[in-house]
C-alpha cells in the first residue's frame, strides 16, 4: 500500500482523531497544572474538528457543512483559550501557583 493512498481512506482519519481524543482525555485526567489541562482540552477540540472534516469529506453531500462546523470549533477554542489563560493568570497572582491541588480550596 502506497503512503499516498492512505489519504483517501476514511478509517485513517478516524484513527488519528481517536488518538488525539485519547491523548486529550489522558491529559485532562493526569495533568496537575491548569496549563496542561488547557492544552489537553485543545487536543479534544482538534479531534472533534478532524472528525467533522473527515465525515464532511467522505460522507456528506455538501462538504461545506463540515468546514463551517470546524470554523465554529476553532472560534470557540480561541475564545476558551483566552478566557482560560486570563483565569490562570488571576489564580497565579492570588496563589502563586497553577497547581490544581492548590486551587482546590476555592469557595465559590
Amino acid at each position: 500500500m502506497n503512503i499516498l493512498n492512505l489519504s483517501n481512506i476514511l478509517e485513517v482519519y478516524l484513527v488519528i482523531a481517536a488518538l488525539l481524543f485519547g491523548m486529550g482525555i489522558y491529559g485532562l485526567l493526569h495533568r496537575r497544572t491548569l496549563i496542561g489541562m488547557l492544552i489537553s482540552s485543545e487536543l479534544i477540540l482538534a479531534a472533534a474538528s478532524l472528525n467533522f472534516m473527515t465525515f464532511s469529506r467522505f460522507l456528506a453531500p455538501d462538504p461545506t457543512t463540515g468546514q463551517i462546523f470546524t470554523l465554529f470549533i476553532m472560534g470557540i477554542a480561541a475564545a476558551e483559550a483566552a478566557i482560560a489563560l486570563s483565569i490562570i493568570i488571576a489564580v497565579y497572582r492570588n496563589y502563586k501557583s497553577i497547581d490544581t491541588e492548590d486551587v482546590a480550596g476555592l469557595q465559590g
